[in-house]
C-alpha cells in the first residue's frame, strides 16, 4: 500500500524537537553492550552449530553505581552494575553454550573500546539473569521456515530533517577522537536537544566534565566557554537551512556554588553516580529521538536477526525509507511502515506500506511504482540483510 503523507515535509513544520543520546549516556550504554553481547552470541553460534540460536537479549540494564567527583579528582565509592536479562540457547545437541561469560567478556571489551576512564574490572559489577528460552519460540527456530517471533510493527523514514543530521552530527563530533585531544576534560556521557523554531534552531549539550581534568571551578567554566565557542563553530560550519544556531552547555551549572555547580565526574558517565540506564530508553535505530516522527517503542538492541521483528522491521523500514528517497522520482520524504504476525514468515508481512510526499510537479503514479518495486525487493532480499545485521553492519542506537 503506497500512499500520500498527510503532513507536510519536516523542514516545513513550524517546530521540531529531536534528542540524541551519546556513548556514555546510561541509556547508549545498555543499548550498546546488548547488542554487542547479542552479535557475539551471534557467532559463537555460527561457529559451534553452522545457524543461529534463539536469543533476545533486550531487558538490559544498568544500576548506577555511587561516586565522589572533586576538582583534581575524585573516586568511586561503590561501582555500576550490569544485569544482562532475558532469554538465550544455552543448550543444543548436547553443546553447552557459557552464555553469561561471553555476555560479561563482550560487555567488558565495550566498555574498554568506548569508556576511556572506565575500568570493567573495577568500576563494574556484572550480574547474569539471562535464561533458557520459552519452548515456543524457541521452537520457532527450528521449523522449516523460519516465523516472526512476536506480532509488531517497524517504522522508518528519510531523509533526516537539518535538525536532525545536526543534533547526530554534534554528539558524534563531540565523542570523536580529535576533539577528545583538545577537550580531555569532556567525557562521554554527552546528551544534544535540538529544538527548532522556524530557522532557529536551539541546542542544549549536557556534557560530563572529568574532574580529573578539571584543576578548578574557574577552569571549569573557561573550558565550559571554550567548548560552547567550539560547539557554535561547528554547528554553523555544518548548517545548511538554520538561519540561527544558538548553543547552551550544562544548563543547570551555577558558579556561584562552587563545585556543587558543576556537571563533574570521575569517569565521564553519570552512570557511575548519578543516573541508572535501560535498554530502549535511548535512541532509535537511527540514531535519534525524533519527538515529530513516527516512532516505535520496540527496543532493538540485543535482539535476535533472524526473527525478531521487533529488530528487523525498524532496521529495514529506515533501509527501504531511505531507498525510495533516493530511488524514487519526486520524492521529498518517505515513511515505511511493516507489520508483521506471529508465526507467519517474514518476508511476508502483514502490511508492507510507505507514505510519500511529494515535489509539487511529481507524479504520483510513478513514484509509487518505484516505492512498491523496492518494498518487494527488499523483502525478497531480507535473508541477506538478516545476515549484515547478524554481522553488526547496521548500529541499532
Amino acid at each position: 500500500m503506497i500512499d500520500r503523507t498527510p503532513s507536510a515535509p519536516m523542514e516545513e513544520q513550524r517546530i521540531e524537537l529531536v534528542e540524541r543520546k551519546g556513548t556514555g549516556h546510561p541509556d547508549t550504554i545498555c543499548d550498546s553492550i546488548m547488542e554487542a553481547v547479542g552479535l557475539e552470541l551471534c557467532r559463537e553460534y555460527m561457529k559451534a552449530f553452522g545457524h543461529i540460536c534463539h536469543h533476545n537479549l533486550d531487558k538490559g540494564l544498568l544500576v548506577a553505581g555511587r561516586s565522589l567527583p572533586a576538582t583534581g579528582g575524585g573516586m568511586v565509592v561503590e561501582p555500576m552494575k550490569i544485569i544482562f536479562g532475558d532469554r538465550a540457547t544455552y543448550l543444543f545437541n548436547g553443546r553447552v553454550i557459557p552464555v553469561g561469560e561471553i555476555a560479561e567478556a563482550a560487555a567488558k571489551r565495550w566498555i574498554g573500546e568506548h569508556l576511556r576512564f572506565v575500568d570493567p574490572d573495577r568500576h563494574v559489577i556484572f550480574q547474569n539473569e539471562i535464561k533458557p528460552g520459552s519452548p515456543e519460540l524457541t521452537d520457532l527456530f527450528n521449523r522449516d521456515i523460519v516465523g516472526a517471533n512476536d506480532t509488531s510493527v517497524g517504522v522508518g523514514y528519510a531523509p533526516l530533517s537539518e535538525t536532525e543530521r545536526l543534533v547526530l552530527a554534534t554528539e558524534r563530533y563531540l565523542n570523536a577522537p580529535h576533539l577528545k585531544s583538545r577537550f580531555p576534560e569532556i567525557g562521554e556521557d554527552i546528551k544534544v536537544m535540538g529544538y527548532r523554531n522556524g530557522r532557529t534552531l536551539a541546542i542544549t549539550v549536557a556534557a560530563a566534565f572529568v574532574d580529573r581534568h578539571v584543576r578548578d571551578a574557574k577552569h571549569y567554566f573557561e573550558r565550559k566557554a571554550e567548548l560552547q565557542s567550539e560547539i557554535k563553530r561547528f554547528t554553523e560550519s555544518e548548517n545548511r537551512l538554520m538561519e540561527r544556531i544558538g548553543v547552551e552547555i550544562n544548563t543547570l551549572d551555577d558558579p556561584a556554588r562552587g563545585e556543587g555547580g558543576m556537571y563533574l565526574t570521575v569517569l565521564g558517565t553519570s552512570a557511575e553516580g548519578g543516573d541508572g540506564g535501560e535498554v530502549g530508553r535511548g535512541n532509535r535505530v537511527n540514531g535519534l529521538i525524533p519527538f515529530n516522527r513516527p516512532q516505535t517503542t520496540e527496543a532493538a538492541a540485543g535482539k535476535n536477526p533472524v526473527n525478531h521483528v521487533g529488530k528487523i522491521y525498524n532496521i529495514l523500514s529506515h533501509q527501504i525509507a531511505g531507498r525510495i528517497y533516493r530511488e524514487s522520482p519526486g520524492v521529498r520524504e518517505a515513511i515505511v511502515y511493516l507489520c508483521s504476525q506471529i508465526g507467519h514468515p517474514i518476508d511476508r508481512p502483514l502490511v508492507a506500506a510507505a507514505q510519500l510526499c511529494l515535489e509539487t510537479d511529481a507524479d504520483f503514479g510513478e513514484a509509487q511504482r518505484h516505492a512498491a518495486t523496492i518494498i518487494d525487493d527488499e523483502l525478497a532480499n531480507i535473508g541477506a540483510f538478516r545476515l549484515r545485521l547478524s554481522e553488526g553492519f547496521y548500529p541499532v542506537c
